[in-house]
């Protein structure tokens, strides 16, 4: 059972999945090493005193990684982690996926799935609504790493940059809009979470997981158009994996 207490344990953690998707050239990997740039930041964050509740922050970021952590640790070991991590963990052995997939496809089980229920936790019932502020803020927490990981991807794929400079647009963009499209998401869960207990919290968990499988296949299985525009991306990326995650972190 996978313990935290601390933003820095955290990123521990996440060293340790990193380290181990580099010896087994894991694409998991990919997703751990952006999720600690973004653990970082909030860390970061919280001690500028950029939140209205830094303490509050905290506890809502250790819970949200915790669920992370354990999906990891339980599929890793074959035991039962939610739908939504299973399918994008599963994924992680399809060769044909470009890092970016992996990189949506790990945003959309951790947000969409894990935000809210971390956030409900953290603040059930009208205290919900407290945390909105806080909640907000974090998009553009993570907008300050924009940059960094646009040129972390321009290097594991060489032909960006000059698409970039061409077109004025990134997959970075892609990446942006996917977070601020599932926290939007995350809130609608949390507000609807924070109310529920037992039974019905569980059941509405349940429905949630199954709609984040549906987006998950669908970032993996995007269709025979769009999977013929990422051949080239794919054929052109760098092969390594170790090296890959190191660019991203």
């Amino acid at each position: 059972m996978i313990q935290v207490s601390s933003l820095q344990q955290v990123i521990s953690n996440l060293d340790a999945i990193i380290a181990w998707s580099k010896t087994h050239q894991s694409p998991m990997g990919y997703f751990a090493a952006l999720y600690r740039r973004m653990t970082v930041a909030v860390m970061q964050a919280i001690q500028n005193n950029v939140f209205e509740d830094g303490q509050r922050m905290q506890q809502l970021d250790i819970i949200f990684a915790t669920r992370y952590l354990q999906a990891w640790e339980n599929y890793t070991h074959q035991q039962h982690c939610s739908n939504a991590w299973y399918t994008t963990f599963e994924a992680c052995s399809n060769d044909k996926l470009v890092v970016l997939q992996h990189l949506v496809a790990g945003v959309n089980a951790h947000i969409n799935l894990d935000l809210g229920i971390a956030a409900a936790t953290v603040a059930p019932g009208d205290k919900i609504f407290g945390l909105q502020n806080d909640f907000d803020k974090i998009n553009d927490v993570i907008a300050s790493l924009v940059q960094e990981v646009q040129d972390a991807l321009c290097r594991i794929w060489f032909p960006l940059r000059a698409i970039v400079s061409i077109a004025g647009n990134s997959p970075d963009e892609v990446l942006n809009f996917s977070i601020g499209t599932a926290r939007k998401a995350s809130w609608a869960n949390a507000l609807a979470l924070a109310f529920l207990q037992g039974d019905a919290r569980d059941t509405l968990i349940h429905t949630i997981d199954s709609a984040v499988v549906t987006i998950a296949n669908r970032i993996i299985h995007p269709g025979t158009m769009t999977g013929l525009l990422l051949l080239p991306v794919r054929a052109m990326e760098n092969t390594d994996v170790s090296a890959n995650i190191d660019l991203l972190k």
